[in-house]
């Protein structure tokens, strides 16, 4: 063991770590973005042209990385600093801008404003025209903790996390005594947030006293919802957050034993792990006689193979197990039998990180956010017809108008609002009527949607929304495990009843017969998955009846997706005649002389849409 490892406490090691952290300042600092996000979006290049311009320029510049800071919509994202300035955050920084944003920044310590997002000031001095970060428009409505990290320390440094604070709650925590523990847990409120929605003291509660010789510690990190990704930015960005609050979670119960089971999608977020458990026992604060206390603690990863259903907690532990991921009937619940027959406390990603912070500020910290039964904040992803798609962490109660049009910035392309559905492929459809609706557990449910893991998809009013109710029960169908008869013969029946409307040949009945079987799945299926698939149809029927009214009665879909109920004309005033889209038609269907309007024969149209996308003056309407 080296001699950081013999440490008994982190008094030593703290300020040594915060020393190297604020040494960096001394010099002029670039940091890149390198989530998943950022390095889909070119960072890494963008990281290759930095080093090499500092290179050849004889730059004596510290150049560094971290994770995503939320606003995925301007990546690659670069922060540049001097000393005694604010820090400068960039959006859409291409290899094609380093050397004239390294010229004006760094050599003439000149900000580029027309590509800064905003500045981290601080004690620094603050430039004129940008503005600082609680003030920006995506930010300033947010709380971050859980987020805090994120974008503004080195992922895969345990120094970086040392000096903001990390291991503070464990070491605080292992002067505790176990129940004290669970007591500041219960008060700050905390639910858990994987979509459930459990108290997570009371969660502890249960296990802590459970009968048993061994218990376990499981991290659900199988983050399955389309659009989702809250837990995996907090993976990348924050890896020993979830590491401390699952430690701390194990001593309040008495477990020595942790399995985080996160996604094999995930490699980077699982390559991050790896190394901060290596890094943590490196330092003692993993393994035997933790910081002297006696507290003996270990992690293993297990990497789960993609389906759905594993996001189910007793489906998970069958996979860790070996077995095939399918939910187990219950009573008896995992805190009592759970991973091995053992007592097992699961809760996600997100649920973890926030224990530190709350063992470090307390319980009344927490509590005073969010509402009366919904505490603390909340990560959501805001995906779909957005301006400003990304992570955003913000206070529970929040309405929905204040996160899509606040922090989301509203919708592209100044088009109308039109839904948004909250909660994964199992939520709610929710309409503009409801934009002002608190996001809380309670609220939510009310509304017909659920609080999920975070997802927030937003829908404008090009978005048919019998399609969207088919789009994502055909993900949930296809994602049951088939156990139970409910989710499996009902999401299959309903499924071809929402097609059969899709394609005109819908009927007045199926109305009413898609609310019974919703209503019948939700009852008596198995598991999670069956028990909220409905969601999405039974909330699109509850607000947007008329939609389904229309296919059924009208043939005739609103917002003109639905390609068998799709009329195709050609707009004599904006034709010119250039016959594009006659080439482009392989059925043949359109016909006129050259430089002259031409026609479409609805007989002929098979409806494909290839007139629309080759036709430069929009003279293609489609309705």
């Amino acid at each position: 063991m080296t001699q950081m490892a013999q440490m008994k406490n982190l008094n030593e090691l703290r300020p040594k770590c915060l020393e190297k952290y604020n040494a960096r300042l001394n010099k002029p600092r670039i940091v890149v973005g390198l989530g998943t996000c950022g390095i889909a979006a070119g960072g890494q290049k963008v990281m290759d042209t930095i080093k090499k311009e500092a290179a050849e320029r004889g730059l004596d510049i510290d150049i560094d990385f971290t994770s995503c800071i939320g606003a995925c919509f301007k990546e690659p994202v670069v922060e540049v600093s001097v000393p005694g300035s604010a820090a400068v955050v960039y959006g859409d920084i291409f290899p094609e801008k380093v050397s004239q944003l390294i010229d004006s920044h760094i050599v003439k310590n000149e900000p580029v404003t027309e590509w800064a997002i905003m500045q981290i000031a601080g004690a620094n001095k603050s430039y004129a025209g940008i503005p600082e970060m609680n003030r920006h428009s995506y930010y300033e409505k947010q709380v971050r903790s859980v987020t805090s990290r994120l974008g503004r320390t080195n992922p895969e440094s345990i120094e970086d996390y040392i000096a903001t604070g990390g291991y503070e709650g464990l070491e605080k925590a292992l002067t505790m005594d176990n129940q004290a523990i669970i007591d500041e847990i219960k008060k700050s409120g905390l639910r858990g947030r994987g979509g459930g929605g459990f108290p997570t003291g009371m969660k502890w509660q249960f296990v802590r006293n459970a009968v048993g010789d061994k218990k376990y510690i499981v991290c659900n990190a199988d983050e399955g919802d389309p659009g989702a990704f809250m837990d995996r930015s907090v993976l990348e960005g924050d890896p020993h957050s979830v590491l401390e609050g699952m430690m701390i979670a194990g001593f309040a119960i008495g477990a020595d034993e942790a399995v985080i089971y996160c996604r094999a999608e995930y490699p980077l977020a699982i390559r991050r792990l790896n190394l901060a458990i290596a890094q943590a026992e490196e330092l003692g604060l993993l393994g035997d006689d933790i910081l002297g206390t006696g507290f003996n603690f270990r992690f293993r990863i297990k990497a789960g193979a993609g389906a759905f259903v594993c996001g189910e907690e007793t489906a998970l532990i069958n996979s860790i197990e070996g077995k095939r991921g399918m939910p187990r009937v219950r009573p008896p619940f995992p805190a009592n039998k759970g991973l091995w027959d053992k007592p097992t406390n699961l809760n996600n990603v997100e649920t973890y990180a926030n224990v530190p912070f709350i063992i470090r500020n307390g319980g009344d910290w927490y509590a005073s956010m969010g509402t009366e039964k919904s505490k603390g904040s909340k990560v959501f992803c805001l995906t779909g017809k957005i301006n400003n798609t990304g992570l955003c962490e913000v206070p529970m109660g929040i309405t929905l108008r204040d996160i899509i049009f606040g922090v989301g910035g509203g919708i592209q392309g100044g088009k109308q609002f039109k839904a948004v559905q909250s909660g994964g492929p199992s939520g709610g459809c929710l309409p503009e009527s409801l934009l002002d609706l608190p996001v809380d557990y309670d609220s939510l449910n009310a509304a017909g949607a659920i609080m999920g893991s975070g997802g927030l998809v937003v829908m404008d009013e090009t978005t048919c929304m019998v399609d969207v109710a088919r789009y994502f029960l055909n993900f949930t169908q296809l994602e049951s495990c088939g156990k139970c008869v409910p989710c499996r013969e009902g999401t299959k029946r309903m499924l071809e009843i929402l097609t059969r409307i899709t394609e005109g040949k819908g009927k007045p009945e199926d109305i009413p017969t898609l609310e019974r079987l919703g209503k019948t799945i939700t009852k008596s299926a198995l598991c999670g998955l069956g028990q909220t698939c409905a969601n999405p149809v039974l909330t699109t029927l509850r607000y947007f009846r008329d939609e389904y009214e229309a296919h059924i009665n009208e043939k005739r879909c609103p917002a003109g997706v639905c390609a068998a109920l799709a009329t195709f004309s050609i707009d004599p005033e904006k034709c010119v005649g250039c016959a594009a889209c006659a080439k482009a038609c392989p059925a043949g269907a359109i016909t006129g002389e050259a430089k002259k309007p031409h026609e479409i024969d609805r007989n002929k149209c098979i409806k494909c849409g290839a007139c629309v996308e080759k036709c430069k003056f929009q003279a293609i309407i489609k309705a």
